[in-house]
């Protein structure tokens, strides 16, 4: 077996990264000129409002580019240089009976050599043939690469339908006695159960007899790309506003309280001092306030979560000295920053409005769990849409919040 290595960064990476920059630079200058005429005139000339717009747009599509360059240069390259969107050009480098049978059964349906899983009613439709472990590692790999929030949260395989995980949410107490004292007992530590249920997540990739019949096709490659895209925004959007009916609940879907309020099951929140707008004086320091929400243990791996239209917001924020708070990636391999921490964008992340939730902080690490159930299944079906062979691929993936310690949500209203 090859082995896989992953890819330094590409030209069209480092192309981004210098396109953003200058762009970034432009937008400053920009935005400067806007913030002195509303200093000296109340308001700032239409031209140069709209000015600032376009080349703001221009930084969200060099950040936007850059971010696909990047995730293009994670995803793993077989040695020697290929990379799995060309690899498909060239024979698999798996090799046994299991894959000769999987191959058997993706090209003409022939069966022999799979194990067959079976839904457990006549309602389920996660029946089908389970694909070899380098098709499943195939499909994984890229949905790492392409989906954000499995970027920063951890990733658990599991064998079972229900993953189960005890925690505590009061710790044993201690405390001080002199030498000959009496050692009264302690309370012992309050444990609370999170299950985390995995779902079917389905895709349907189809296509021509032509293509599965060709030799140099890496079928496990082809299927692997056809299926990333759609799996990872359903996945994305499920981690963040699922409601945990047939599919992961995302963290914005539990309830939630004023930071300080909270208990055990809720997440807390900081005002952005303003009913569905940020704060119209020191915007900056609510942002501050939601940094120093978590305790200690949560900042050093922090970051911020939030859409394209609210980085644009805080994109033109400074602080008290005059600087901007946003900062571009001055590295491939690195993300924009806000306050000195990196900032992920999820576009299904909330625009800002009344009461909206449109700003997450903390360490998605230790605060948000994805499962994926081990197994990847596979049903042929060369009838339903004629002359094409369809393949129904079923992933059983489940998520939810495993510390509600861990993250911090802003909520534009006055308080």
């Amino acid at each position: 077996m090859k082995e896989t290595k992953t890819a330094s960064a590409s030209p069209e990476a480092r192309a981004a990264l210098h396109e953003m920059m200058a762009a970034f630079e432009a937008f400053k200058g920009a935005n400067d000129a806007r913030l002195d005429e509303i200093e000296k005139k109340a308001s700032a000339d239409t031209l140069l409002e709209e000015k600032v717009a376009r080349i703001d747009q221009a930084v969200a599509g060099a950040q936007a580019r850059l971010d696909r360059a990047l995730s293009e240069g994670r995803r793993p390259m077989v040695e020697g240089g290929v990379a799995p969107s060309t690899a498909s050009r060239s024979p698999s480098p798996f090799h046994g009976e299991e894959k000769s049978a999987w191959d058997g059964y993706m090209k003409s349906g022939q069966s022999y050599g799979l194990e067959l899983k079976a839904g457990l009613s006549s309602a389920s439709n996660s029946a089908g043939y389970v694909v070899p472990p380098e098709t499943e590692r195939a499909i994984e790999r890229r949905l790492m690469a392409g989906s954000p929030m499995r970027e920063i949260a951890t990733v658990r395989t599991v064998g079972s339908g229900v993953f189960r995980k005890p925690v505590s949410t009061a710790g044993v107490t201690a405390g001080w006695v002199a030498e000959t004292a009496a050692r009264p007992e302690t309370d012992p530590a309050t444990l609370s159960l999170l299950e985390f249920s995995s779902a079917d997540l389905y895709a349907c990739p189809a296509a021509t007899q032509s293509l599965l019949d060709d030799a140099l096709i890496d079928l496990d490659e082809w299927l692997a790309a056809e299926v990333e895209d759609a799996f990872a925004a359903q996945e994305t959007a499920a981690f963040v506003n699922g409601d945990g009916v047939n599919k992961p609940k995302g963290f914005l879907a539990y309830a939630t309280a004023s930071e300080g309020t909270q208990t055990w099951g809720q997440i807390g929140t900081v005002a952005s001092g303003a009913a569905g707008a940020f704060a119209s004086a020191s915007p900056v320091d609510k942002l501050i306030d939601l940094i120093y929400a978590p305790k200690a243990q949560y900042r050093p791996n922090g970051r911020f979560v939030m859409n394209r239209r609210t980085v644009s917001a805080v994109r033109k924020f400074k602080d008290a000295d005059g600087n901007y708070v946003w900062s571009p990636a001055t590295r491939p391999g690195e993300t924009a920053s806000l306050l000195g921490y990196p900032v992920t964008e999820i576009e299904t992340m909330p625009d800002v409005a009344a009461n909206s939730l449109s700003i997450a902080f903390g360490d998605f690490a230790r605060g948000y769990l994805i499962v994926d159930r081990a197994g990847v299944r596979v049903l042929r079906d060369p009838y339903s849409a004629k002359p094409y062979v369809l393949f129904y691929t079923t992933k059983r993936v489940g998520g939810g919040v495993q510390n509600f310690d861990a993250i911090k949500l802003m909520k534009f209203a006055a308080t």
